[in-house]
């Protein structure tokens, strides 16, 4: 059965269904979601919702685009939050360099503080990064995050950085983009790692794959990146399926 390792199910996207959807992941073939925290009040709605679906576990973490919320009270709160029997990972954090704001040296600033608390704490990250190549490898080099482990999330750079970042400890999160027309990159990065480092993740309701470009997205779709994967590393579905489910239990120590 497929693993989920990165899902928003807490997103008003899913207000009007998110029971009914939720309760057809077993039939198919959906064993595990991990929902992830982007801010306080989104890490708040994770836990509840790994409490009320046997099947999904939390992530506690203040995207880079919300650290503007943060403060020493909230960080507190967070912290409580992580330790968590169920919440299996500190993230998403990292930086985002799309927009303006926050200010980058903000970003940075709670960005080290989240992977402070992660290594206190002994659980992996779940790492965001756009637009922010240089500085999100240099602070997670400069911090020997590979021994914090974790994965860097739909993943959007270089296949030369993704090795990088393997090299470190980490896993790499491979979404829908794999299966755009133009995303030849992100078919390089597949190419280039080991299928023990590869995670499925969809970032639902975000990056639907083809053939649902464009709609919302879900982890039902996991199986179009499942399929893209097999035929890039022309190996079995069920081959990936396998492998990708035992790395994410090792990683999220499931």
């Amino acid at each position: 059965m497929i693993f989920e390792t990165h899902a928003h199910y807490d997103d008003e996207a899913f207000d009007e269904d998110r029971d009914i959807l939720l309760s057809s992941m077993r039939e198919n073939e959906i064993e595990y979601v991990v929902n992830v925290g982007a801010s306080l009040k989104s890490t708040a709605a994770s836990i509840e919702l790994a409490r009320n679906y046997p099947f999904i576990y939390a992530a506690a973490g203040v995207h880079p685009s919300e650290t503007g919320e943060l403060d020493e009270a909230g960080f507190a709160w967070l912290k409580e939050q992580s330790l968590l029997e169920k919440v299996v990972a500190v993230g998403e954090i990292g930086l985002d360099y799309y927009w303006d704001e926050p200010a980058h040296e903000i970003q940075k600033f709670w960005f080290e503080r989240q992977l402070d608390l992660a290594r206190e704490i002994k659980k992996p990250v779940i790492i965001h990064s756009r637009d922010a190549a240089k500085d999100t490898f240099d602070i997670i080099a400069a911090k020997n995050a590979g021994e914090i482990g974790g994965v860097v999330h739909c993943y959007s750079y270089s296949a030369e950085m993704a090795v990088e970042y393997v090299k470190m400890g980490f896993y790499i999160g491979i979404g829908g983009v794999v299966t755009f027309k133009n995303g030849k990159k992100m078919k390089e990065v597949v190419e280039a790692l080991p299928m023990e480092r590869i995670l499925l993740e969809t970032d639902s309701p975000y990056l639907a794959p083809e053939p649902n470009r464009g709609k919302r997205n879900s982890s039902l779709n996991l199986v179009y990146i499942a399929q893209k994967i097999a035929e890039i590393k022309g190996i079995a579905y069920e081959e990936v399926v396998e492998i990708t489910s035992r790395n994410a239990k090792c990683v999220y120590q499931i």
